[in-house]
C-alpha cells in the first residue's frame, strides 16, 4: 500500500479504551471519529487534522497529528497485520502507550 493508496481509505481503530473510525482524506488531512473514548474524549467527538504521516516499508505508516485540545498523538499503524501502535501526550503532558487493531472499513 503506497501513501496514495492509504488516501481515501477508511478504517476502524480498536485501542481497547478507545475507538475511533478514521478516514484518510489525503497524505496530510484525516477526519477521526470517537466511537468510544474511554474517559479521554466525548463518545461521538468528530475531529478533522493536519496529519505527516511516512510510509516505513509496504503497509506500515508512521502517522502523526496534533488535536485541538493539545493532545499529540503518534500512530505506527501496520495495515498489513491489522495492528496499530498509538502513543498520545494528553494536553497535561500524560503519556499514555496504546496497541490495538485497524481494520479497513471500505
Amino acid at each position: 500500500m503506497s501513501q496514495e493508496r492509504m488516501t481515501e481509505r477508511r478504517y476502524f481503530v480498536d485501542l481497547g479504551l478507545l475507538t475511533l473510525e478514521v478516514h484518510f482524506e489525503s497524505e496530510e488531512r484525516m477526519t477521526f471519529t470517537v466511537v468510544a473514548g474511554g474517559g479521554m474524549v466525548p463518545d461521538g467527538h468528530v475531529e478533522t487534522v493536519a496529519i505527516t504521516a511516512a510510509e516505513i516499508r509496504p503497509d506500515v505508516f508512521l502517522t502523526s497529528w496534533k488535536e485541538e485540545s493539545g493532545a499529540t498523538i503518534t500512530h505506527l499503524e501496520d495495515f498489513e497485520r491489522g495492528v496499530v501502535h498509538s502513543r498520545i501526550t494528553l494536553p497535561d503532558g500524560t503519556p499514555l502507550a496504546l496497541t490495538g487493531t485497524i481494520k479497513p472499513l471500505d
